[in-house]
């Protein structure tokens, strides 16, 4: 199995919040609050989430084909609609070569009734590949050269975390069919039932393929998936870029797993200059590599016979679009009804032809006053956590100097790419979805491959400007807002200063710039490179604030018997709490240099900063959604994004009057200070 970038930035995507893009008249008021969403019955030190959000907890439901609802959920659909119709429209009438292969793609995969009438024959080319495999060398060729198959560790290319000016070799484990090894390995009834339909959804593939002996098959599959399960090492390890940097020669790989046969997989993926590989995971490596060896070929080509059809599924026939839904959808996130073909065909194409879609986007909905705007509050934020740094008496001077330079060459890019991925070579079918996945999983391997042999390009980006979203990549120790999340009214120059920079400010650009001081992102120094830059006192100290809020999250239980994870969410809630404590700082500048602001709707410009910090997470999720996220995701559930931060800050305490007594108080000597 291939794949894009195993670098660590991917593990440091920041899901930041969003709002409501207007649609003619605005949804919220002028100054960018929703009151009516908030409960005043509740204590903001008792809950300041359900204080803020309450009644939009209460009353809005979540939508019957969402695991979600809330900021984070919404926006992206009413991108979606936007995007929506520029697609269509260039699927009836393309302006540009560009153009056609975008309504190609989405003309392939609205065609149902054509997916109905070709049946498994699209599918039948793929399988026989399987089919035809005769000896382990076989086995590897497919899983590592040919596009669209699965296998136990991916090989791919990442930034040398050693010199982030070039690009490396880079391996590690891969997610099998269930999202996590905790879906193999954890006891009780509710991952037993979770295994039963597993098994079923496995027996029903194979029996909708017409293979033989379903039933067998799902036994071997699933005894191979959980050995393999584990040996992978789990989530908050994973986080550790020390321990996941092991940079090896191709003696050490021959050592380390030597069923891989190094020198052919690499060579045959497009490698060959490769001299050496960095491994992430070496114990789960060398571990798929004995299961090479001691499970017999044939499970293998089960294995890889069934995941190349649940991985397709949504490219074949109704019944099996259905049968991955009603598995991955209902039992694991608990949505009872599946999304509209046509929003799952944005999503497909943010995937395949995300830049192209991106440039669409861009020319209608991102002004250059926007863009202005954006990039004045990202200066004004990277000001204020200088002031932070510089007296932060916790860090002594050298560590001091290094944190200033590492903050002076932080490289934001808000908006979109500065030049464009080229689809030119893309070949894109107009009749069949499976072909045009497998083909751009192929194009982007070989873009990939064109750029290995090159220094490496900071412009390039690793989201689409039309995605809600931002991250940080530590290695380029660069910042990436797309425009997507810079949209009126969550970034608006008419909206209350207050609300700009704390929606804006604080759980975007403040959180995504926190994220370079975070305890992941801390261990990469101005130019990116893994290093330790910092002293061992200063280091001592900061671990101490790390361990003490880690442990505050452990506590958290947001399902009964599964708790937050407070070192897998560390990095997300150590920047939610440092992009608070500097946005508000900011925010405090601009006040100082404009005048304290007025009372609006009885509220003071400091309730309003913390209320809209608060209404930007605003969310709920379905319980199966939810113990996916507390499995292995590392950002914590919403409501601890609020509650579990502010409750930290001293400027919070004085704003609400929290007092002892109230829930969330925390005595001054047990709050965490970052900066």
């Amino acid at each position: 199995m291939r794949f894009r970038y195993l670098a660590l930035a991917s593990t440091l995507i920041a899901a930041a919040p969003a709002v409501t893009l207007a649609a003619g008249a605005p949804k919220y008021p002028p100054f960018g609050l929703e009151l009516k969403d908030m409960d005043p019955t509740v204590k903001p030190g008792d809950s300041f989430f359900d204080y803020a959000e309450g009644a939009w907890l209460r009353d809005h439901p979540i939508p019957a084909d969402k695991s979600r609802a809330g900021y984070n959920s919404e926006l992206p659909d009413e991108i979606q609609q936007q995007v929506r119709k520029m697609v269509e429209d260039v699927t009836t009438n393309p302006t540009s070569p560009l153009a056609r292969k975008i309504g190609d793609a989405y003309a392939a995969w609205m065609d149902e009734p054509g997916i109905e009438a070709r049946g498994l024959a699209p599918l039948k080319p793929y399988l026989a590949r399987i089919d035809a495999v005769s000896t382990r060398g076989d086995l590897l060729k497919l899983m590592f050269v040919e596009p669209g198959y699965a296998s136990p560790i991916g090989i791919g290319i990442a930034f040398d975390q050693d010199d982030p000016t070039r690009y490396a070799a880079a391996a590690g484990q891969a997610q099998l069919g269930l999202p996590t090894r905790d879906y193999y390995l954890l006891e009780g009834a509710k991952y037993d039932s979770i295994r039963k339909a597993y098994r079923q959804y496995i027996v029903d593939l194979g029996q909708l393929s017409g293979l033989s002996d379903p039933e067998g098959r799902a036994d071997r599959i699933i005894a191979l998936e959980t050995a393999l399960s584990k040996d992978q090492w789990t989530p908050e390890r994973r986080r550790d870029p020390v321990a996941t940097h092991n940079v090896m020669d191709r003696a050490k790989l021959a050592k380390l797993a030597p069923e891989f046969d190094w020198a052919a997989t690499l060579d045959g993926m497009g490698l060959a200059s490769a001299s050496t590989v960095d491994v992430g995971e070496p114990s789960a490596v060398a571990a798929a590599g004995q299961r090479l060896a001691d499970v017999p070929l044939s499970t293998w080509k089960e294995y890889l016979t069934f995941r190349f059809i649940s991985d397709h599924a949504n490219a074949l026939p109704k019944a099996f679009d259905d049968a991955h839904f009603n598995f991955f959808g209902k039992t694991l996130n608990d949505v009872p009804e599946k999304r509209a073909r046509w929003k799952r065909g944005m999503e497909l194409l943010d995937d395949n032809l995300g830049e192209a879609v991106g440039q669409l986007y861009v020319a209608k909905y991102w002004p250059a006053e926007t863009n202005r705007l954006a990039v004045e509050l990202v200066d004004d934020v990277i000001a204020a956590y200088g002031d932070k740094i510089a007296n932060a008496t916790w860090m002594d001077a050298a560590t001091r100097k290094a944190a200033l330079e590492k903050l002076a060459s932080f490289d934001p890019r808000v908006g979109h790419p500065v030049k464009w991925t080229d689809y030119s070579t893309l070949e894109v079918s107009r009749t069949d979805p499976l072909v045009n996945d497998i083909a751009a999983a192929d194009f982007q391997w070989k873009l990939q491959l064109s750029r290995f042999p090159n220094p490496v390009d900071r412009t390039l980006w690793d989201m689409n400007a039309q995605t809600v979203n931002a991250y940080y990549n530590p290695m380029m120790n660069q910042i990436t807002v797309p425009a997507a999340i810079l949209q009126p009214p969550f970034f608006d120059a008419a909206a209350d200063p207050a609300v700009n920079y704390a929606e804006t400010g604080a759980t975007t650009i403040g959180h995504e710039l926190g994220h370079g001081f975070d305890d992941q992102g801390r261990q990469f120094d101005a130019k990116g490179r893994l290093r330790d830059w910092w002293s061992k006192g200063t280091a001592a100290k900061y671990k101490t604030k790390a361990d003490r809020f880690a442990a505050q999250f452990d506590k958290y239980e947001p399902i009964p018997g599964v708790h937050i994870k407070g070192r897998l969410t560390l990095g997300e809630n150590l920047a939610d709490l440092g992009g608070l404590e500097t946005a508000y700082a900011a925010y405090r500048r601009y006040v100082s240099r404009h005048g304290e602001p007025p009372v609006i709707n009885g509220f003071t410009g400091d309730q309003r900063f913390f209320l809209a910090y608060a209404q930007a997470w605003q969310g709920k999720a379905r319980e199966g959604a939810l113990r996916a996220q507390l499995l292995s995701n590392p950002h914590s559930p919403d409501r601890y994004r609020v509650d579990g931060v502010v409750r930290n800050f001293d400027p919070w305490y004085k704003a609400f009057n929290v007092q002892p007594g109230d829930k969330l108080y925390l005595p001054p000597e047990e709050r965490v200070r970052i900066w």
